[in-house]
């Protein structure tokens, strides 16, 4: 009986080859991230088993799933992903073959990257914008300058009107001093 299960597994084994070529079209990435019918190395931690893949295991997700090449399974180092047309994955006689061909994100030294379509998990003000045009970012600190401008204000006309009460205090205590003598 054939198992079926949706829990997500990482793995981390050596690939068999991979290249890393440079052509007109800039860097690409290729080998065979799995091997068919090779015994893998001790997973599981401290539920220990080997495992080996079969030809055809990956055929279905490859015609379905929005694959990413990773850098050592690192969300924050894409290398390339399927349906962007950065990474290439077909099962051939030995494994499941890639092809990442990153794109080129750099200009003056600096990455860069244009967002074409995003799926939003949360908006939130912040004390430090990425984006010093947004609208909570300016507002907010224009807000706040007025605020603190108003504040001093206040803060010096009171002073203004204690040193004024306090000369006038004084003022009086001379006239009554001169009225005494």
């Amino acid at each position: 009986m054939e198992k079926k299960t949706n829990k997500k597994e990482l793995r981390m084994l050596p690939l068999k080859e991979i290249r890393i070529n440079e052509s007109d079209g800039g860097t690409c990435i290729e080998g065979h991230a799995a091997v068919f019918d090779s015994w893998s190395e001790t997973l599981g931690g401290i539920f220990p088993f080997k495992e080996k893949v079969r030809k055809g295991a990956f055929a279905e997700s490859i015609g379905r799933d929005d694959i990413r090449a990773l850098f050592n399974h690192d969300p924050n180092y894409v290398l390339g992903r399927n349906r962007a047309g950065t990474l290439e994955l077909v099962e051939d006689d030995v494994g499941l073959r890639v092809r990442i061909t990153p794109p080129d994100t750099s200009k003056d030294g600096i990455d860069t990257r244009e967002l074409k379509k995003v799926r939003l998990f949360d908006v939130s003000p912040v004390t430090f914008p990425a984006y010093t045009a947004t609208d909570v970012g300016v507002r907010a600190m224009q807000e706040y300058d007025v605020y603190k401008t108003e504040q001093r204000k206040v803060a010096e006309e009171t002073e203004n009107a204690v040193k004024k009460a306090k000369q006038q205090e004084k003022l009086k205590n001379l006239q009554a001093k001169f009225k005494i003598i």
